[in-house]
């Protein structure tokens, strides 16, 4: 069935869907199948219902589709989302309508006829939820359309593409002041998972919600285990990653470069792990094509680059391993979360070193963007360098820039193997002078042989072998001398030569250490970590005890697979894993005992309930 001819389910929808002027948390167990609200959800919703504007900055999977979703049941009228991707808009339209609740959109996908029956069926009230791209709506056209309608609210989906700080800019957010202008007493409501202290008041700013109200929850994701690793063997490391811990599990792997993509993706598959790529190099419709396999399979990995991710809502991404750096930790945090939006166990896994630093350092000096803009984001790959080479709590870390705090957490590397540091102030005064004296021209591994002392053509043509600080850092190993140059350069001590090839040069910074008035402190890394925490193979591992919890589970996967495919909707439209695995706990023997599942509402109980608990009691007769 076409994600956007709802006809046929037009009788289930009238009788499932919520009541408009009806209670929240009434909508929230009926039609959602949630038994309560959690953090801020309840207060924006009912805010948004009174007809306040606001801003909501939420984690992934920390419930912000609901906090417009509830109040467009409640309030009358037409709830009008702005959304940046069509693949975000098909998963949220196909997941409405699981719930039987009226959603459609309106985009390019779309041919003349179905786009005019959508437009009659606006008019005519029969809709709760309109989807729409912001390049759509702003088009005279569709504003007209808007203004012959009843608005219940517009809500402004993934709204840090509004500020020219974020990592996603979409300069057509900007015009969507636009809606005040022409809809003045329509409640509007922006949210975002991610936006620090700039984007935050930019967005503030550029679509006119001063006088809103802000809601900012916590920016804590606890159930993604953080790791960051030196990188040395970058695909034997990702291997051993996926080997050890995501047997048959979906995830993202992001590269810096398209080229890189693709070699993995192939290399990946070669190795009998099902991978696509996913680049802006590649074909629209093999793009398109490639993310409509992601959504829909399971245990699929997708290697691709920042292109792709914004808005994707498959909930069972277990991991997000990065081969190279992202540009800055707005970007890192916004990527992690695309792991674990069902809220259970996963993984945010990144490689990175000096060769890496140069590129992102290249691309920036490279780049067209004014010098405010430039000198901003130097500073944010200054942060997200000192975030790779913490010895804190690497949540610790990555809260604090935006503004949010936690204690220690457990479930990083660095709680989990706590990384010894020590005074390092005499290796980093070796390694500046190395710099210096070898003129402020050499990469790290040509500084590093000249610190150990080794011999080769080129030092000795150079006549390095007789400088003071050859040879002066023989007891320090060569990994750990390459994590000195990662530190340093995380302290803005040592700098990337970009127009050159690739040499360090000193910081502004570096006098006070020199002299020894500024004592440094460095991590000491261990040569070999030890195999990442005893992590299980993969989820059901996790999180389900028996072996036959963990075959009931199979099995309702297998159900819900086939549930899913003769309708045409990604498996987890059906129910997520988080569902299935507490069916697999529970092990409901009535329709009573189902609804009280989370994630069950009244369409799914009536569409699929009778199936799963059949499922459920002939796991129960079998030996």
């Amino acid at each position: 069935m076409s994600l956007f001819n709802f006809e046929a389910e037009a009788g289930a929808a009238e009788s499932l869907a919520a009541p408009q002027n009806a209670d929240p948390q009434d909508v929230l167990h009926r039609v959602f199948g949630f038994p309560s609200f959690r953090g801020h959800q309840q207060a924006v919703i009912e805010h948004v219902i009174s007809g306040g504007d606001g801003l909501v900055l939420m984690p992934t999977g920390g419930g912000k589709s609901l906090c417009y979703q509830v109040p467009a049941l409640c309030r009358p009228g037409l709830a009008v989302v702005i959304s940046p991707l069509i693949a975000l808009m098909q998963d949220q339209v196909a997941a409405l309508r699981q719930l039987g609740v009226k959603a459609a959109a309106l985009n390019s996908t779309i041919g003349f006829e179905e786009s005019r029956g959508l437009r009659h069926d606006v008019l005519r009230g029969e809709l709760d939820l309109l989807y729409i791209a912001p390049e759509r709506l702003l088009l005279e056209s569709t504003l007209d359309l808007l203004r012959q309608a009843k608005l219940s609210l517009f809500a402004i989906d993934e709204a840090h593409c509004v500020s020219q700080w974020g990592h996603d800019f979409r300069p057509e957010y900007r015009r969507l002041t636009v809606l005040r202008e022409r809809f003045p007493g329509v409640p509007r409501l922006a949210l975002t998972a991610t936006a620090d202290g700039p984007t935050r008041r930019d967005i503030l700013e550029q679509l006119e919600l001063q006088d809103g109200r802000l809601f900012v929850s916590g920016f804590d994701r606890p159930n993604i285990r953080y790791r960051v690793t030196p990188k040395s063997e970058p695909r034997k490391q990702l291997w051993d990653f996926l080997e050890r811990e995501h047997k048959g599990e979906s995830g993202i792997v992001y590269c810096l470069s398209r080229r890189k993509v693709e070699e993995v993706a192939e290399w990946l598959s070669g190795k009998g792990r099902p991978a696509l790529p996913y680049h802006a190099g590649l074909d629209a419709s093999v793009r398109a094509a490639n993310q409509a396999r992601f959504i829909a399979e399971e245990g699929l990995v997708m290697v691709a680059t920042i292109a792709f991710g914004m808005g994707i809502d498959k909930p069972d991404v277990r991991f997000v391993a990065h081969l190279d750096l992202p540009k800055s930790l707005e970007a890192y945090y916004q990527e992690t979360g695309r792991a674990g939006r069902d809220g259970l166990p996963s993984n945010a896994f990144m490689l990175y070193g000096m060769a890496d630093v140069a590129k992102m350092t290249r691309m920036l000096d490279e780049s067209q963007a004014p010098d405010a803009v430039k000198r901003l984001e130097r500073r944010k790959l200054e942060s997200l360098l000192g975030y790779c080479e913490t010895t804190r709590c690497r949540r610790q870390v990555l809260l604090d820039y935006f503004g949010d705090d936690c204690g220690s957490c457990g479930n990083c590397d660095t709680c989990l193997e706590p990384v010894e540091s020590y005074d390092g102030s005499e290796h980093a005064r070796m390694l500046l002078s190395a710099i210096y004296r070898t003129g402020q021209r050499f990469g790290a591994a040509y500084l590093v042989d000249v610190l150990l002392g080794k011999t080769n053509e080129r030092i000795e043509r150079l006549g390095h072998d007789h400088l003071a600080v050859y040879g002066v850092g023989r007891e320090v190993g060569g990994a750990h001398w390459r994590s000195i140059v990662r530190q340093l350069a995380a302290l803005g001590l040592i700098r990337v030569d970009v127009e050159g090839h690739g040499g360090l040069f000193l910081g502004p910074d570096v006098r006070p250490v020199l002299r020894g008035e500024r004592p440094i402190l460095l991590r000491r890394d261990p040569e070999r970590r030890r195999a990442a925490t005893r992590a299980p193979a993969n989820l059901t591992e996790t999180v389900l005890a028996s072996d036959a919890d963990r075959a009931l589970f199979e099995s309702l996967r297998t159900l819900r697979r086939e549930l899913a495919s003769t309708q045409g909707v990604p498996p987890y439209i059906v129910f997520n894993d988080r569902t299935l695995i507490e069916m697999a706990k529970r092990k409901p023997a009535s329709r009573t005992d189902m609804a009280e599942i989370p994630g069950v509402g009244q369409s799914k109980l009536e569409r699929y309930g009778e199936a799963f608990l059949k499922a459920i009691a002939q796991a129960a007769e079998s030996p």
